[in-house]
Formats: structure tokens, sequence, C-alpha cells
């Protein structure tokens, strides 16, 4: 199943596995970004709004499959090294104004990402797969981050939040290199047989 050599399987199970990244990381942005002042969120939210006008001016070169896959590849591989930064310089403004600078990049290209993935998939119901797997897996995502807040705290006994945050950060690490490996499948379909 493909759509313009999009292998669509891969593609649906790489927006699930993104959704649950994003599903399990949504409550600790909140602890991580605790030492910024409002005002970076006011800068940081113009400086989005620049950046996602310069992209859509680039709209007519980059809505293709090509640029579709460096985009994208790009976005995971920060999210990657956001969570490997975290995990290695844990908690400080430094690493708080890192975090929301690689997210605020990654969300510039997000109006782009949905605009080539609906160009690219065109059916109504590959794209309603996409959609409903995408919800499940943000839900799972939110389900996985509760249980497992949870059992730290009180099978652990680490009831800290910064503790917890950064012990959630192993578990998006793991959930990351499988939506690049999803990713990967997605844009290198296996290669078939005698063909």
């Amino acid at each position: 199943m493909q759509a313009r050599n999009l292998a669509l399987r891969p593609f649906i199970w790489y927006k699930f596995y993104n959704a649950l990244f994003t599903g399990i990381s949504v409550g600790s942005i909140f602890i991580i970004y605790a030492p910024l002042q409002p005002y970076v969120y006011s800068l940081g939210g113009i400086l989005l709004a620049l950046a996602m006008l310069v992209i859509a001016r680039f709209y007519t070169r980059i809505l293709n499959r090509t640029w579709f896959w460096r985009i994208s590849l790009a976005v995971e591989i920060v999210m990657l090294l956001l969570v490997l930064y975290f995990l290695l310089f844990s908690y400080s403004y430094a690493s708080a104004l890192f975090v929301y600078a690689g997210y605020q990049l990654t969300f510039a290209f997000g109006s782009y990402l949905v605009r080539a993935e609906t160009i690219l998939i065109e059916r109504a119901k590959a794209l309603t797969y996409l959609d409903v797997y995408k919800q499940a897996g943000y839900l799972a995502g939110m389900l996985v981050s509760f249980l497992f807040y949870k059992t730290v705290e009180y099978v652990a006994g680490i009831g800290e939040s910064q503790a917890q945050v950064y012990l959630v950060h192993y578990v998006l690490l793991v959930a990351e290199i499988v939506v690049i490996y999803y990713l990967y499948r997605a844009f290198h379909p296996a290669e078939r047989r005698g063909a």
C-alpha cells in the first residue's frame, strides 16, 4: 500500500509513534520550561510566526516527496537531540531555553508537514487512518506518561517532579528511535523480491 512512493503502513505507524511521543512528553514540558521568564514565550511566539511565514513562501519548492522526507527527518533528529541533550545536561536555564527553542523550531514546520502529508497521500480513507492512529497514539502516550509517573512515584518512591521528568526522557528516547525507524521505512519501502 503506497501513495506517491510513500509506504502507507509504516507511515501510519510513524504517525502513531510520533503522537505517542507527543503524548508522553506533553506534561514534562511544563517542568522543563519552569526557569523561563514569560517574555521568552512572547518572543518565541513571534519568532515562530515569522518562521512559519518564511516557510510558507517556499511551498512551491518544498511541497514534494523529497523535501517532505528531508524536513520530516530533520524535525525528528531535532527531537532526538533535545531528548539526548536533556538527559546529558538535565535542569538549567540553558537546557530549558534550548529545549524550548528546539520545540519552536519543529513547530515552525508543523503547517508544512500537514499540507505535504495531505498532498502526498491524497486518499480520504488513508487520511482517516492517519488521523485515527495519530489520536490513538496521543491518547496512548498520555496513558503511558500517567502510568509511568504513578509507577515511579508509588513503586520506586520518586515523588519529585523533576526526577520523574528526567526519568521519562529515557522512555522518550526509545520512542523517538522508533519514530525515526518508521519514518525511514515509510520513505524507503523494502524492494520487492525479483523486481
